[in-house]
């Protein structure tokens, strides 16, 4: 026998399916802006501290790069509150793992970008006076940003499909809420076809506008 689809039997359910969206979206803003700040903190200890302080910011970049996020999330939830005596909401939990996980990438990002700038670069910044500092921010950084553009882009649209592993801890993220209707409707294939459906129109127009932006700067060139 035939499936019969039914996608009008979710239209009760797009208040739900609305939240969800929105908690995936700003999961991922909060976690993107939180990991670059991050990532660019630990490439500049990479790149410019003194060598001692190289090990703890490898450590931490290794750590969250070569362990799976679904383990981080878990252990973030269950065993870190254990650890340091505080409560923590799944929400805090999420926002910490997807976070520090999204900084490990930026960093190696930042930190390529930083690296592939001829040190003559500067060695003539030095040569009219500016310190390191003002180097880095004037003349090392902006070269920088045009040549890692790519890599950014692909690390945001994968942290937003990273996203939806917070529904293992019951935040209420697209997924998480998919399953709540799947269980009241019994009809995963149009749950999940809507879903997939929104993921894809909000990471699709974002990597026609991040192309744009890539030729726009002459990422290529």
């Amino acid at each position: 026998m035939a499936y019969v689809w039914d996608f009008k039997a979710l239209e009760p359910y797009a208040g739900l399916i609305g939240r969800g969206l929105l908690v995936t979206i700003a999961f991922t803003l909060s976690t993107v802006l939180a990991g670059l700040v991050l990532g660019l903190a630990v490439a500049v200890v990479r790149t410019n501290a003194p060598r001692w302080l190289h090990v703890p910011v490898i450590g931490y970049v290794e750590l969250f790069r070569c362990t799976p996020l679904l383990v981080q999330l878990v252990w973030m939830y269950y065993a870190l509150p254990v650890l340091v005596g505080v409560e923590m909401s799944p929400a805090m939990a999420c926002f910490l793992a997807l976070s520090l996980y999204a900084g490990s990438f930026y960093a190696e990002v930042f930190r390529g970008g930083i690296e592939a700038v001829d040190r003559a670069q500067w060695e003539a910044g030095m040569a009219v006076g500016m310190r390191r500092g003002r180097i880095f921010r004037r003349i090392v950084l902006p070269q920088a940003v045009r040549m890692m553009i790519p890599a950014f882009i692909n690390q945001t649209v994968l942290q937003l499909k990273n996203t939806s592993l917070v529904s293992t801890i019951a935040v209420g993220d697209l997924l998480y809420q998919g399953s709540v209707i799947t269980a009241a409707l019994y009809r995963p294939l149009e749950v999940y076809t809507v879903i997939a459906v929104l993921y894809f129109a909000v990471l699709y127009p974002l990597t026609v506008v991040a192309q744009r932006v890539e030729r726009r700067l002459g990422v290529h060139r």
